[in-house]
């Protein structure tokens, strides 16, 4: 190639392909207007081809005198999927597409005759048997080869719908055919269910009358059997011995009832002479009106003897009558009372006798319903046929009057309406002279700008030397444990103990100070985050309000770098929503906790970049920090939503940190933009000893270094 040595590496020179490309421009053009040319006049010499489509809906349809409320049995097969694609290739069949050529009268039109249409090429390539000759297949057969390969029938995806399409160079012949056949399966389809019926109403006749006799026969014998064992039927539907055996039983029931009544109300009775009781507690004697008479007769007379007793000596002759009178009285309150038992003893010996005449008539009645039991199996038998012949025969009827109903031509459509009729088309759907001549302009416009260019490129001018200083050197770091001094002495990883060499950790801090680089800057603590495991990020700051605009300058970095992180304000000054926030009325962290506002109202977007942020809120935060224990909970829903999770706490003490995660596996941030020695060591060793391994420090004392701190337990 010329230019570059064989020895030395190339690349393509892009902007040398388009100097090419435009120094040309003038002949890429005319190959451009060539190529749209012929596309043009190739588009007027084709002839033009017309389409157009009818639509159909399957549906079932009823007579308009027929009762809506009927169901047709064959509206769920009609419906279905499979239906509706036999539909389509019914649309398809010959006899069909015959019937339609022979109403249209297509087998008169060059149009459809592929022998009368030959070319030179097509002569050609019979000459060479390469084609079949048209000449062997016969006139019909040829007019339906043409027919259907200009129709195409197919079923709306997602509907019952079925679109017919005709292609023809006849734009009234593209309307009309697809209207034919649907008028013609239409009428198809109507014969069909005519046919079916009159086949129904001549089967049914024949099986009716045969029916009516057997019903007769069935329900005679019913009658006669009936009649011949005595089974009498009664109201309640059971057979008359049977129904007279319940009711003497309820009978029976009734007496013993009123015998044990009257036996025990006589007993009661006796039980009470016997033992000198009162008459006045028996509900028999006191409603006796005799009793009652007496009793009241009873009680003037001992009100009179009250009363004369003040006044009288009790052997005044006025007093001796009194008492012989209430004497009297009782003798006959007594003969009263054995009058009343008499009758109640009365009363249960009838019940008695009563009771056993109905015994014995039950005992006769219970033989005399046990044969009528028997004789009834065979009467269910006989009535059960009979049942069953009379339904069969209603069904029948019922059937055919249905299918007598619908032998008129009017009355059975087809299960399918025309819901869109083809129009005769005005503008031909091939050729589209517009779209063919652009792609051709297009096309031509490519190929000749690809020929260019490739001339270019074999010719070697596209190509450029390349040399060992323009190559690029990209290198990949992975994470390391970052040290402290790195340009004087590794320092292990651990703030929380003494340097290898037994330094102290204010020792170690001077040689971070002093150091070149800059290991605890914003960009190097995001990148040391980027590469830890750990999803959640605790950030302190112990110097105030300058350690949390770091963190929000951290979580912007971070969010600026791709990563998909949240920064959640728990500080008291709440200065990180004042900065990320375009206010402080957002609900926020207090009112989450307070449960004020639902979880995702409290999450919002950083408004200086795509970073997201859960405000300080307006709740009370000694109310909120009841629910601390709710804060864990929320920090892994945050975790499985997020790539990491920084909680910004201020000046929180470790403490306040252990109440926010159960675990010890965070990254604990100390964000001291100013470098405090004492507040530094101090915190170091207050997370040391409550077990947290990870802890980094964020300071941007010196601008120059690039990577964390992070000091791991040893």
């Amino acid at each position: 190639m010329s230019g570059v040595s064989g020895n030395q590496d190339v690349d393509i020179d892009l902007g040398q392909l388009v100097r090419a490309v435009w120094a040309r421009r003038l002949k890429v053009l005319a190959i451009t207007a060539l190529g749209a040319g012929v596309a043009f006049t190739g588009a007027k010499m084709v002839s033009p081809k017309y389409r157009s489509e009818t639509r159909i809906l399957i549906e079932p349809r009823a007579p308009a005198f027929a009762n809506a409320q009927v169901n047709d049995t064959s509206a769920g097969p009609l419906l279905d999927e499979l239906n509706i694609a036999s539909q389509v290739q019914l649309l398809q069949s010959a006899d069909l597409i015959k019937q339609v050529i022979n109403n249209q009268k297509l087998y008169d039109l060059p149009e459809f005759d592929a022998a009368a249409n030959g070319s030179a090429l097509s002569d050609i390539m019979v000459a060479l048997h390469l084609k079949k000759n048209p000449y062997e297949n016969p006139p019909e057969e040829r007019v339906i080869d043409a027919f259907t390969e200009r129709l195409q029938v197919y079923q709306v995806p997602g509907s019952r719908v079925i679109g017919i399409t005709f292609t023809s160079k006849d734009p009234k012949l593209a309307a009309a055919i697809p209207n034919a056949m649907a008028a013609v399966y239409l009428a198809t389809q109507s014969g069909a269910k005519l046919d079916s019926n009159s086949e129904a109403t001549r089967w049914l006749e024949p099986e009716i009358e045969n029916l009516r006799q057997k019903v007769n026969d069935a329900e005679q014998k019913v009658a006669e059997y009936r009649a011949q064992h005595g089974l009498l039927p009664t109201n309640g539907g059971a057979n008359f011995p049977t129904q007279q055996l319940n009711d003497i039983s309820a009978e029976l029931i009734r007496v013993r009832g009123e015998r044990a009544n009257a036996e025990a109300r006589a007993q009661s009775v006796r039980n009470a002479l016997s033992a000198g009781e009162p008459s006045d507690t028996l509900q028999d004697i006191m409603s006796s009106q005799s009793i009652q008479r007496l009793k009241g007769t009873e009680s003037a007379l001992q009100s009179q003897i009250s009363d004369l007793q003040t006044s009288l000596l009790n052997n005044h002759p006025r007093l001796k009558s009194l008492r012989a009178q209430l004497s009297d009285i009782k003798v006959q309150i007594r003969q009263e009372t054995q009058k009343i038992l008499a009758s109640i003893e009365n009363e249960a010996k009838v019940s008695a006798v009563r009771q056993k005449e109905l015994e014995q008539q039950t005992d006769k009645l219970k033989a005399n319903s046990a044969q009528a039991g028997e004789d009834e199996v065979g009467l269910n038998a006989l009535t059960r046929e009979a049942a069953a012949q009379r339904q069969l025969l209603e069904t029948y009827l019922s059937r055919y009057r249905e299918a007598a109903s619908r032998a008129d031509k009017n009355s059975s459509p087809a299960d399918a309406r025309i819901v869109s009729k083809a129009i005769q088309p005005v503008d031909p759907y091939f050729p589209k002279v517009l779209p063919i001549v652009v792609v051709a302009a297009v096309a031509n416009l490519i190929m000749a700008s690809i020929a260019i260019m490739l001339a270019e490129l074999f010719s070697g001018r596209a190509l450029r030397a390349v040399g060992p200083g323009d190559e690029e050197q990209e290198t990949t770091e992975e994470p390391q444990a970052p040290t402290i001094g790195a340009g004087r002495r590794a320092v292990t990883p651990s703030l929380l103990g003494t340097p290898a060499d037994d330094e102290p950790v204010a020792e170690a801090v001077e040689e971070a100070e002093s150091s070149e680089t800059n290991e605890f800057s914003i960009a190097s603590v995001a990148d040391y985050l980027r590469g830890s495991r750990a999803p959640l990020a605790i950030a302190i700051s112990p110097t105030g309000d300058d350690g949390s605009m770091a963190t929000v300058s951290l979580t912007r970095k971070l969010a600026t770098d791709g990563s998909r992180v949240i920064l959640v304000d728990m500080t008291g000054s709440g200065l990180p929503t004042d900065l990320m926030a375009e206010g402080r009325s957002m609900a926020g962290i207090t009112d989450l906790l307070c449960g004020e506002a639902a979880f995702g109202d409290t999450i919002h977007g950083d408004s200086r970049s795509e970073a997201h942020f859960i405000p300080q809120g307006t709740s009370d935060p000694h109310r909120a920090m009841r629910g601390a224990d709710r804060l864990s909970l929320l920090l892994d829903a945050l975790v499985s939503a997020y790539d990491l999770v920084i909680v910004e706490c201020g000046a929180a003490d470790v403490a306040g940190v252990s109440r926010l995660t159960h675990s010890k596996d965070v990254e604990i941030i100390l964000s001291m933009p100013e470098l405090v020695e004492q507040e530094f060591v101090t915190a170091m060793t207050e997370f040391e000893a409550a077990g947290y391994e990870r802890v980094v420090l964020m300071s941007d004392i010196d601008e120059t270094l690039e990577s964390p701190i992070s000091r791991h337990a040893a």
